[in-house]
């Protein structure tokens, strides 16, 4: 039970950290501050509670950061999306995704000073067994990738359908999605539908190669997102125009004949 009490504690500290950032650098807040206390909860939660308590964690978590970052995203997955709905440059959508790793990055690094503080036993053993990891991904390469195809395409989907919707809805909505697919999935690839936060997770843990890893985690993600945008407008408007899937309603046109005057 301490070991829990010392998570949640992080969890409110980190929560306060970010809303803090959040507030006073908001533009900025769109790069590393979500992503990395992500990472650094994900890396420490599973590992120090039972599979409930460490959903519950990661729904409250997943709420933190809707309720505290609006407009703010750790997920090159919705930064690419943006781009393939032809809403900003690509210049931006790169220096996002950078931002975005780079706070993947330094999430790995929190997480590891975290462990290195040996609060409890299972710092200890963490400690005692140094850089190594247990991969997220249980399935082939082939299979990973549909899993994570599947899961990003829910959660782009569901993103679509709610960004317009009151923060009360959207945030509550989206937190028990990803919680859902991370659980759904948990024998194959952990249902990360984040490719910054799979990259920090597990792309150092052996097992796999970076390639395979990109595969699933990397392509698999943008792959579903890239279907979901189609599925939700009909065709993706950074690269084509033309509605493949629903047609305008035709214009309605009155009956022919001399105009009146």
């Amino acid at each position: 039970m301490s070991g829990l009490n010392i998570v949640l504690g992080f969890l409110v500290a980190v929560g306060t950290l970010i809303r803090d950032e959040c507030l006073a650098v908001p533009r900025c807040a769109t790069l590393s501050p979500p992503q990395w206390t992500s990472v650094s909860l994900c890396h420490v939660v599973p590992r120090c509670a039972t599979l409930s308590v460490a959903l519950t964690v990661l729904f409250a978590v997943l709420l933190a950061h809707g309720a505290v970052c609006t407009g703010a995203s750790g997920n090159p997955a919705v930064t690419v999306t943006r781009l393939l709905l032809d809403d900003g440059t690509a210049a931006a959508a790169a220096l996002g995704v950078a931002g975005q790793i780079l706070g993947a990055h330094l999430g790995l690094v929190v997480a590891r000073r975290y462990w290195a503080l040996e609060m409890t036993d299972l710092h200890v053993i963490k400690a005692l067994m140094g850089a190594e990891c247990s991969t997220a991904l249980r399935s082939s390469p082939a299979q990973g990738f549909c899993v994570e195809a599947a899961c990003g395409a829910t959660f782009t989907l569901l993103h679509l359908g709610l960004r317009r919707k009151p923060a009360l809805l959207r945030v509550p909505a989206l937190a028990a999605t990803l919680t859902f697919l991370s659980h759904a999935a948990r024998n194959y690839t952990s249902g990360v539908a984040n490719p910054a936060l799979a990259y920090a997770l597990t792309f150092r843990c052996s097992g796999f190669s970076f390639t395979q890893y990109a595969l699933v985690y990397w392509l698999g993600t943008l792959a579903g997102a890239t279907l979901a945008v189609f599925l939700y407008v009909g065709h993706v408007p950074r690269l084509f125009s033309k509605n493949l899937l629903y047609s305008r309603k035709g214009r309605v046109r009155g009956p022919r004949g001399r105009s009146c005057r």
